[in-house]
């Protein structure tokens, strides 16, 4: 599959935006053979780096070095609706040759098509077998599968090719828990160079080492996100010893100094009397005088430059304690009574086929999961409750304001800065109150002025959610899809503390089960044809 010989190198890489914004600054960075986790808080430029080595974007400055063929996954997979299955698995010319080659058409050119791949198909419906796909035909179009269903599509196409370097940026966006399963296997298998971006822990379990990219700079752990987070715990635990021993003694110093100080101060004043009564000659009182002002300088001097340097001492190890900034989301106080009606399912039938048999009930503040294999119609649903879609049939009524944050995180304009988009859900807030909102999710200053078009996954994601969140009316209602994709663990923390505390009706559409079972679900609704109620436990072994 890979050449041993395979190798990425990064000297003095930069990146500068057309808006001034730098993305990374003098990036140094050398990875083989193995499995890479790149890790990173949200905008350090992780994605960025991936399609800089990807050769989809060109650095401003430095150079890199990629030895070997490049398999890129993007974080945002955009594919061609109307593109059918073999041309994305990049076999459609192979396939027809072969197709015209059995039909007794035997021209040169398809045998030059077919070259010595002769078993491309079966290879193309095997590999698509052993990620789940098996049920997809090679003459499908894209138009007919669900966003984890495309991932998964690219990534065998990036299997069949067999490149020697395979980049993949957050891969598990939008993948069910089956298909995980069966990326978590492609990702143990690989042999070659592998980095990937994401902030799936079990995914990161399987690395073989960790790249922590902060200020343009990448530092190595050995191992998997576990054994990072004990590595770091640790250095930051000794880190912390070295602040408070170097506060202390930046302390010391400074008494020091002022104790000095005093002393040459009394020294001084009994130099002026001595002077003053003339008990010593005149001569002896100058030498005495200049002597004891050199000594005192001399003093000054050692005391000061000790000072400085046990605050430089203080600064360097202030350095290495991260105090990471973390977004603070602060949902709206929208308590929604137990009893009241939120929303009511009828017998709906969706776009594309699922289906709401009888009635269900949303009262009060309930939180629900709402799970299912890729393709169910999660995402249809949520998007027909919303208002996007109309049913087939049936009926959805809701019964409170509410606000849907979509996996596409399309609510943005890309033409329009972070502020105007947040202006435009709030025309009537004032700028300084969309600013000092935009600030807890870490849009401070030029940054809040930044146009959503440049904004990374996480970014993008904060930015969206400010804007629902600081709409009029609030909502009593939260649908989320998929909330977790493009999130550093650090935000995913701070969401799940953040909707612990929301008041309100939540619907929850996510992969993720960890995350939903830290949300205090009360009920689990799987859509696989038909909705129906499950459980947790039923969720993790596979639905």
């Amino acid at each position: 599959m890979s050449t041993p010989t395979a190798h990425i190198t990064c000297s003095a890489l930069s990146l500068v935006w057309p808006d001034g914004g730098r993305a990374l600054d003098g990036l140094d960075l050398s990875v083989g053979p193995g499995r890479t986790g790149l890790i990173g808080l949200n905008g350090a430029g992780k994605s960025t780096l991936l399609r800089l080595l990807a050769g989809e974007l060109a650095p401003t400055e430095g150079r890199i070095s990629v030895s070997g063929d490049v398999g890129y996954l993007p974080q945002n997979l955009v594919l061609n609706t109307e593109l059918r299955v073999d041309a994305a698995l990049g076999i459609e010319t192979a396939r027809a040759a072969l197709h015209a080659i059995e039909a007794g058409d035997v021209g040169e050119e398809h045998f030059a098509a077919v070259g010595d791949d002769w078993d491309v198909e079966e290879r193309a419906r095997a590999t698509l077998d052993g990620l789940g796909l098996g049920h997809i035909g090679l003459d499908r179009t894209i138009g007919e599968m669900s966003g984890g269903e495309c991932v998964l599509l690219r990534l065998a196409a990036l299997l069949l090719a067999r490149p020697d370097v395979l980049l993949l940026d957050e891969p598990t966006n939008n993948l069910d828990v089956y298909a995980r399963q069966r990326l978590y296997a492609a990702v143990d298998a690989w042999q070659g160079v592998l980095v990937l971006v994401s902030h799936d822990r079990e995914l990161l379990e399987r690395v073989d080492r960790i790249a922590d990219l902060r200020d343009s700079t990448v530092t190595w752990y050995g191992g998997n996100l576990s054994a990072y987070e004990e590595a770091l715990a640790v250095e930051q635990e000794a880190a912390e010893r070295m602040v408070r021993v170097a506060e202390a003694d930046m302390k010391r110093q400074k008494r020091e100094l002022a104790q000095a100080q005093v002393k040459l101060a009394r020294r001084k004043r009994y130099g002026q009397k001595m002077y003053e009564q003339k008990r010593e000659p005149k001569i002896a009182m100058g030498a005495r005088k200049r002597a004891a002002q050199e000594s005192a300088g001399k003093h000054r001097i050692m005391h000061a430059e000790r000072l400085a340097e046990a605050k430089e001492r203080l600064d360097d190890a202030v350095e290495l304690v991260r105090d990471d900034a973390e977004i603070r989301v602060e949902l709206p106080h929208t308590r929604v009574h137990p009893g009241r009606g939120v929303l009511v399912l009828r017998d709906l039938e969706l776009a594309f086929g699922a289906r709401v048999r009888g009635q269900y009930e949303v009262r009060g503040p309930e939180r629900i999961a709402l799970v299912g294999r890729n393709g169910a119609g999660k995402t249809t649903l949520l998007r027909t409750l919303a208002g996007e879609l109309a049913p087939v049939s049936g009926e959805a009524v809701t019964e409170v304001p509410l606000r849907f944050l979509p996996q596409r995180l399309d609510v943005l304009d890309d033409g329009l800065s972070v502020v105007e988009n947040v202006a435009k859900f709030a025309p009537d807030a004032t700028n300084n109150h969309i600013r000092a909102r935009l600030a807890h999710f870490l849009f401070r200053g030029a940054r809040a002025d930044r146009a959503a078009g440049t904004l990374s996954g996480g970014e993008r994601f904060r930015a969206a959610l400010a804007a629902l969140l600081l709409a009029e009316p609030a909502p009593q209602l939260l649908m989320l899809d998929e909330p977790t994709n493009n999130l550093d663990l650090a935000s995913v923390r701070r969401l799940t503390e953040a909707l612990d505390a929301y008041e309100g009706a939540l619907v929850v559409a996510s992969h993720d089960v960890p995350f939903l079972e830290s949300l205090g679900i009360t009920r689990w609704l799987l859509l696989d044809g038909e909705l129906r109620d499950t459980t947790a436990e039923e969720v993790r072994a596979g639905l």
